[in-house]
Formats: structure tokens, sequence, C-alpha cells
């Protein structure tokens, strides 16, 4: 994902990754959710697109903090759910036991 590699050398050049922590971005990304909730329920697509990608750039520089990558955290997410069975009640996936 070339993207990522992207934000990853942005972070690095501005000093995030080493002059920030894993607690300040955890902050960060809860504010970037918030926003994204906001803009969900505002019915602003432009704004969901954008708080979208912020949480996924803060999710980025989390996993580098943390030693590993986004695509390695995605990777191992997909492992543990592609063969998870389950229904949709009142729209959330509610997995098999």
């Amino acid at each position: 994902m070339r993207d990522i590699a992207r934000i990853e050398k942005w972070a690095h050049d501005r000093n995030i990754i080493e002059g920030s922590t894993r607690q300040a971005q955890l902050c960060k990304l809860i504010e970037e959710v918030g926003e994204l909730a906001t803009a969900i329920n505002k019915q602003r697509p432009a704004d969901v697109v954008d708080a979208i990608g912020d949480c996924a750039v803060v999710l980025t520089i989390l996993a580098v903090q943390s030693q590993t990558t986004l695509e390695a955290c995605i990777d191992r997410a997909y492992l543990e759910i592609k063969d998870r069975k389950g229904r949709m009640v009142d729209g959330v996936f509610i997995r098999e036991e």
C-alpha cells in the first residue's frame, strides 16, 4: 500500500512517531472518531471520507509506534474474521459462538 508508506514517511519527517506517544495518538484517534460520528450523524459524505482518512492516518502512526504496520494489523484482523459466521440483527453483525 503505497499511501501507507507515504503516511509513515510524513509522520517520521514531522517527528510524530518518535516525538509523540501511543497514549497521545490514542487521544487523537478518539478525537477523529468523534469527528467521524458527527459527519455521519449530520449526513455530510465529504466529511465522512475525510474523517475516515484521518482515522487511518492515526492508526498508521499507532501501528508504527507499536513496532508493526497497519497492513500487518489488517492482515491479522482479516485472518480472525474470514471464517466467522453469524447474522444481521438490526443492522449489526452478530457472530456465532
